[in-house]
C-alpha cells in the first residue's frame, strides 16, 4: 500500500506545487515519488530499470534535439509567422492552433508537437499580449483531441491499429474518430472562449515577419524537418501495406536528430539546453507507475466493479480513468488483450484508442504531451498551468469529449 500512498502524495503536490514557501517543479515531484518506492523496497532496482521504456526516452530525445535546434536557430519563429499570419483575431488564431494543430497531430505525433509547438505558441502570446494560459490551454486540448483521428497520432492508437482486429487502419480511424474530432475540437474552442471570454477582445494581432539568427543551424533543423517528414510517410505507406517491420518512432526521432549532432558546431550547446528535466520525469513516472500497478489494487477494484468491459461506456470510462493512474500507453498495453479475447468488436477497439486519448483532456497527467508543455513553458519563460487551472476545462471537455465519442461510436458500431 505504500506505493498507492506515495502516489496520491505527488498527486496532491502536482496539484498545490508547492511545501511552504518551497515551490516545486513536476520533475521534481515525480522523482521523488519513485526514489521513495525504491527506497522503501515496494520496487527493485532491476525491476525499476526494467520499467522504463527505452523507445519512449530515446524518441523524446531526439525530438527535443530537433525541437531545440529550432528554436535557437530562429527557423521555429519564422515557421510560426508563415502558419498563424492569416490570423488576424484572437478568435481566428485559437481557431487555427485547435485545428491546424489538431491536424499536424495525427501524423507527426502528439509529444513532437508538443516539444515543437510550445516554444511557438509561447512566441505568439509574448508578441501580442495574450494570455499564455489559454494559449499553452490550446494547444493541449488541440494535441490531444487531434491526435485520436489516426493510428500514428500517439503510442497508445498505435498499440491498438497493429492488432489483428483492426483492418485497414487509416481508414478505420478516420471513419469512427474524424468527424467526432472535428465537434470535439469545436467543443475546446467554445469552452476556451467561455472560460477566457475577457481575453477575446477586437485587438489586431502582430505578423511582422521573424528573420532567421543562425542560418547553418536552421538549414539543418530544415533537413531534420524534412527527414521526419519523410520517415512518417513511409511509416504510412508500411502501415497501409500491412508490412510487419519493426520501424519505430524512435528510429524516426534519432533519424531526424542525426544532421544537427553530426554536422552543426552547435551541436553540444543544442545538446545541453534540451528539456532534461522532462526526460527525468518520465523515467520516474515509469517506475512509479510500475510500482503501483504491481500492487494489483486497480486490477481488484475493477473485478469487483464487475463491469462489462467491452461495451462503449465502460471502455471509454475505464480508459479515461485509469489513464490518469497509470498513464495512457501501459493501461492500453493491458487493457488491449482483454477485449481481444472477450472478442471485442472493432468499435470496442476503437473506443479504447480514443478514451485513452481523450484521458489527456481531464488532467495534466493524463497525457504526456501536457507533460512536455509545461514543463518547456516553465523552462523557458517561467510560464505554467497549474492542476486546477487545468481541470476546470478539462473536466467538463473530457465529459464533452466522452459523450460524443460515445455517441458516435454507437451510431457507427
Amino acid at each position: 500500500m505504500i506505493s498507492l500512498i506515495v502516489l496520491l502524495v505527488v498527486f496532491v503536490l502536482i496539484a498545490v506545487r508547492r511545501i511552504g514557501k518551497l515551490r516545486l517543479q513536476i520533475w521534481q515531484i515525480m522523482l521523488a515519488g519513485a526514489l521513495a518506492v525504491l527506497a522503501t523496497g515496494e520496487i527493485s532496482p532491476l525491476n525499476a530499470l526494467k520499467a522504463i521504456n527505452i523507445d519512449v526516452m530515446l524518441f523524446l530525445f531526439g525530438v527535443f534535439i530537433v525541437g531545440q535546434a529550432l528554436e535557437e536557430s530562429g527557423y521555429l519563429s519564422q515557421l510560426s509567422y508563415r502558419l498563424f499570419r492569416r490570423a488576424r483575431s484572437l478568435d481566428s488564431l485559437i481557431l487555427l492552433i485547435l485545428f491546424g494543430t489538431g491536424a499536424l497531430a495525427a501524423l507527426l505525433m502528439n509529444d513532437t508537437l508538443a516539444i515543437i509547438g510550445t516554444p511557438v505558441v509561447l512566441l505568439i502570446a509574448r508578441r501580442n499580449n495574450v494570455n499564455t494560459k489559454l494559449m499553452l490551454l490550446a494547444l493541449a486540448f488541440a494535441i490531444t483531441i487531434g491526435s485520436a483521428t489516426s493510428p500514428i497520432g500517439n503510442p497508445q492508437n498505435l498499440l491498438v491499429a497493429l492488432d489483428d482486429g483492426i483492418t485497414n487502419p487509416f481508414v478505420t480511424f478516420f471513419k469512427f474518430l474524424l468527424l467526432p474530432t472535428v465537434a470535439n475540437l469545436l467543443l475546446a474552442y467554445l469552452l476556451l472562449r467561455l472560460f477566457y471570454r475577457k481575453e477575446f477582445d477586437h485587438r489586431t494581432l502582430d505578423s511582422t515577419p521573424q528573420l532567421i539568427t543562425d542560418e547553418r543551424l536552421a538549414a539543418l533543423s530544415r533537413v531534420s524537418l524534412i527527414i521526419m517528414g519523410v520517415l512518417i510517410a513511409v511509416k504510412i505507406v508500411l502501415v497501409f501495406a500491412g508490412a510487419n517491420v519493426d520501424f519505430r518512432l524512435t528510429y524516426i526521432a534519432l533519424a531526424a536528430a542525426l544532421p544537427i549532432v553530426l554536422f552543426s558546431p552547435k551541436r553540444l550547446q543544442v545538446v545541453r539546453r534540451i528539456d532534461w528535466p522532462t526526460l527525468v520525469f518520465f523515467a520516474a513516472m515509469f517506475v512509479l507507475m510500475e510500482s503501483v500497478w504491481d500492487t494489483g489494487f486497480f486490477q481488484s477494484e475493477i473485478a469487483r466493479l464487475n463491469l462489462d468491459l467491452t461495451s462503449t461506456p465502460v471502455i471509454l470510462g475505464v480508459s479515461v480513468v485509469v489513464s490518469q493512474l497509470i498513464s495512457n500507453v501501459p493501461m492500453v498495453a493491458l487493457y488491449l488483450p482483454v477485449l481481444i479475447h472477450a472478442g471485442a468488436t472493432t468499435s470496442g477497439l476503437i473506443a479504447l484508442a480514443a478514451g485513452s486519448t481523450i484521458a489527456g483532456n481531464l488532467t495534466i497527467l493524463g497525457a504526456a504531451s501536457n507533460v512536455i508543455i509545461i514543463q518547456n513553458a516553465e523552462r523557458k519563460q517561467g510560464e505554467t498551468l497549474t492542476f486546477l487551472e487545468f481541470v476546470r476545462i478539462g473536466v467538463p471537455l473530457t465529459l464533452l469529449n466522452v459523450g460524443v465519442y460515445w455517441l458516435f461510436l454507437t451510431w457507427l458500431g
